[in-house]
């Protein structure tokens, strides 16, 4: 008999790049002042880069922000948001995969793992259960192809888009701009709008005046 051990998650960010926002804002201005040949401005505390990038970042010339170095962030979410993830252009991306992972093994816990919706209403509180029934139904269905000798790769067709996965993104300055801008509005996808908020506000407090403005 097959069990359905369905282990439920929230959605998740931990910045893997040890942010210096200083040191970041200094690699900017050195990139910056070669274009107007005023690298005698430039101060050993700092300040002069700070307002040099809050000037950037005021002017729109945020090309100049890719000089700060890629800032790499494993995020753990479900697989729809990853999708929208992989269309951002300028970054690199190292995901879980679903056709060399096999779920019904130990170090997987035996179990598919999935991650907890956004309740926006109501409707979606009380029909939670059917959600989990969902998923519940997937893994059962997935174990069963496996246990038949089908292969991961074959029998993650039946796996739901709400199950977990891990993505590596690293991405520059610039585009990280870019990906907040589509990720934070309020146009976007509710779950993705939750979690990128959340790791906004920690690039800010991290980073002086780079991702100020963006919502």
């Amino acid at each position: 008999m097959i069990l359905t051990l369905v282990l439920v998650i929230n959605q998740s960010y931990k910045i893997i790049t040890d942010l210096n926002g200083l040191s970041i804002l200094k690699n900017i201005e050195k990139a910056a002042r070669t274009c107007y040949k005023s690298e005698h401005l430039i101060t050993e505390d700092g300040e002069s880069a700070k307002k040099l990038v809050k000037r950037l970042c005021i002017l729109g010339h945020t090309a100049m922000l890719e000089f700060g170095g890629n800032i790499h962030v494993l995020i753990i979410c479900n697989r729809g948001l990853s999708h929208e993830l992989v269309r951002h252009r300028i970054c690199s991306f190292a995901q879980e995969s679903t056709r060399y992972c096999n779920y019904s093994k130990d170090k997987h816990g035996n179990q598919i793992t999935v991650i907890e919706p956004i309740i926006l209403d109501d409707v979606m509180k009380f029909r939670h259960r059917d959600w989990l029934t969902a998923m519940e139904n997937a893994e059962r269905s997935y174990f069963k192809l496996i246990e038949a000798g089908v292969s991961p790769q074959i029998a993650r067709g039946v796996l739901p888009i709400d199950i977990k996965t891990e993505i590596n993104i690293s991405a520059n300055p610039t585009e990280w701009r870019h990906i907040f801008k589509l990720r934070t509005s309020k146009a976007a996808h509710p779950q993705i709008r939750v979690l990128m908020l959340n790791l906004l506000t920690d690039f800010r407090m991290k980073i002086p005046y780079i991702f100020e403005g963006i919502i």
